[in-house]
Order: structure tokens, then C-alpha cells, then sequence
């Protein structure tokens, strides 16, 4: 932790009161891993916070400014500090994601949830990074259904992978299945070229995409050709029983009442289910009602099943789409 050397208060007659607030880093903490390369996380800092001024001498970081401002800056240092002494990488982002968390009427910590490591796969490491996303993984690991719902780009599919794939190396379970309702499998897919699998593969694509960020690539046909990971159509999923598997349903809010209801009975033995959707990109026709829009109604009060909706702050796409989200709700609710 980053330990206060002096403060010093100064309140000039009808300006808001202002404090000076050394922090020195512990001399285990590389500076330059603090810092950023070229100090691009201390301009993010700067940017964030343009009332406070920041100096750095040494090890040690002087913040001046208003009293709130430099009092916020100062937490945002130690879990800055803590982070970088657990070896996670600090960026802007992080930053921009740490200041979020401070602000926000939250008791989660950053270095808490953005140092939580899911899974570490070629040379890259998955975590969360919103306190969202967190509770999500928290809710993945300790039910055995788990509903994520909300706007895409929030990582509902992304995270639930990394926690299949690390179920699979940990061998909680034997076997990852994948599916996707395809919900125009009927009369337009039918004049496309080629077999029943080119026809479905494009719904299916973003899994695999997904998939070969977290597994070699080279590994991936040797481990569906016995069956270890199976990506397939929800209709493939009918009259089955998968046991020790980690079962993830994407794109859920295009299942329809009876399809949710076919995919929840495939439980088995020792398998855990996560099932994603945005029940506001619903493709089935204005007839048909989404299984995702009335599932909560169903299980309501059942033991083990778990419901976390991510929202726009969850986002972690280009800034654009969460205010690209918060426009439409806005517009929906008109």
C-alpha cells in the first residue's frame, strides 16, 4: 500500500478548501511499472482528475488540490499500487475502469476485481473488468445455472468461455458443449450453398472465435473429433442428457419458450449451464415470445440458479457502445 508522508490544508476565504498529500511508494514497486511506458498511466491519472496536480519525485507522489479530489486520487494510487505488486499490468484503461469503480456507490475494490485472474492462455491473461463482470464469474462459480443477460459487448459469452475452458483444465468437468439457437435454420438458410454444417456455421462463428482465443488453435479439431469440446445448434441438443459438462447457450434471448425449456432439461450429473442473451435483439418473429424475456418468471425461487444483468457500464468495447446503449434505452423508454 502507498503510506501518506504529510498533508497540509490551505483554505483561502470563499474558495474551496485544498490539501497537499505526499504518498510514498513502497521500494518494491517498479516505478516505471507504475507509471506506465512514457507514463501513459499517470496521464491517464492527469486526465481523469485535472483538478488535482500530480508530481513525481523518486518514489514519492505528490497530489494537491481539493480536498475530495486529492482524497480520491489517493485511493486510486494504492489500488494502483496494490495492483502492480500482484503483477498485473497497469494501462489507461485500467485507469478509466479504476475511477469508474471508486465513483460508483460501490463497495468493490479495483484491485479486487481487475487482479482476478480467470484464466491465462497464450501469453494473455482473462479477467474481468468491471465489478459487473465480476459478480458474474462469482455467480458462475457458485451455481450450477447461471443467466447472463444484458447488451452486447459486456463479455456475457466471452467470460462464461474462459470459465468453461478453465473447468476443463482444472477437470471439474469432462466435456464443454456450445450452442447457439439458429434462428433462421428454415426457408433462407435453404438456399444457401453448401451442407446442413456451412449452412449453420455462421451463427455459430462467434464461439469459435471466442474459443481460439483461449485455446491453440491446433489443439481445437483434435478436441472436437473425440468430443472434448462440441460446438453445435440448439436443435442438435434435443433428447439428451450431457453429465460432467460445462454447457454455455448463447444468444439465448432467440430460444423460444419451449426451446429454453428443452436446453435447461439437458442437465446432467455434475455439469454446470450458462446461458447468454439480450433480451432487447430478440430476431424471433413479434409473434413468437422469447424463452430468455420469461425464464425469470419460471425458476423464480428456485435454489442454485443464479440471474445477473450487465449493463452499459459493463461494456468493454470502444466507449461508443455504451453510450450507443444508453441512447436506444433511452429512446425505448419515449
Amino acid at each position: 500500500m502507498a503510506e501518506p508522508t504529510s498533508a497540509r490544508t490551505d483554505r483561502a476565504h470563499g474558495a474551496p478548501a485544498r490539501v497537499e498529500h505526499r504518498i510514498t511508494v513502497p521500494s518494491d514497486i517498479s516505478m516505471v511499472e507504475l507509471l506506465g511506458p512514457q507514463d501513459e498511466v499517470l496521464r491517464a491519472v492527469e486526465a481523469g482528475f485535472t483538478t488535482v496536480d500530480i508530481h513525481v519525485r523518486g518514489s514519492e507522489v505528490t497530489l494537491a488540490g481539493p480536498v475530495g479530489d486529492v482524497a480520491l486520487v489517493s485511493r486510486l494510487v494504492d489500488e494502483l499500487v496494490e495492483m502492480a505488486a500482484g503483477g498485473t499490468p497497469l494501462t489507461p484503461d485500467i485507469v478509466v475502469r479504476s475511477v469508474a469503480m471508486l465513483t460508483a456507490a460501490s463497495t468493490a475494490r479495483p484491485a479486487d476485481i481487475l487482479s482476478f485472474n480467470i484464466l491465462s492462455s497464450r501469453g494473455r491473461t482473462i479477467r474481468p473488468k468491471t465489478s459487473g463482470q465480476k459478480e458474474y464469474v462469482d455467480a458462475i462459480d457458485r451455481h450450477t445455472v447461471t443467466f447472463g443477460i444484458g447488451p452486447a459487448g459486456t463479455g456475457k459469452t466471452y467470460l462464461a468461455m474462459a470459465k468453461a475452458v478453465q473447468a476443463l483444465q482444472d477437470r471439474k468437468v469432462h466435456r464443454i458443449v456450445l450452442t447457439r439457437p439458429a434462428v433462421e435454420a428454415g426457408e433462407r438458410l435453404g438456399f444457401l450453398p453448401g451442407s446442413l454444417s456451412d449452412k449453420i456455421d455462421p451463427y455459430l462463428r462467434p464461439l469459435y472465435d471466442a474459443l481460439h482465443d483461449m485455446v491453440d488453435p491446433e489443439a481445437i479439431p483434435r478436441l472436437m473429433e473425440a468430443g472434448t469440446i462440441e460446438v453445435a445448434p440448439l436443435a442438435y441438443m434435443r433428447g439428451r442428457t450431457l453429465n460432467d459438462a460445462f454447457i454455455i447457450l448463447d444468444e439465448a434471448q432467440n430460444t423460444t419458450v419451449e426451446q429454453m425449456k428443452m436446453f435447461l432439461t439437458r442437465l446432467g450429473f455434475g455439469s454446470k449451464v450458462v446461458v447468454t442473451g439480450d433480451v432487447t435483439q430478440v430476431d424471433l418473429p413479434s409473434s413468437t415470445t422469447s424463452g430468455l424475456r420469461v425464464v425469470e418468471q419460471v425458476l423464480s425461487g428456485i435454489d442454485d440458479v443464479s440471474f445477473c444483468r450487465l449493463g452499459s457500464s459493463d461494456v468493454v468495447r470502444h466507449r461508443l457502445v455504451s453510450e450507443i446503449i444508453d441512447a436506444y434505452a433511452r429512446w425505448d423508454r419515449s
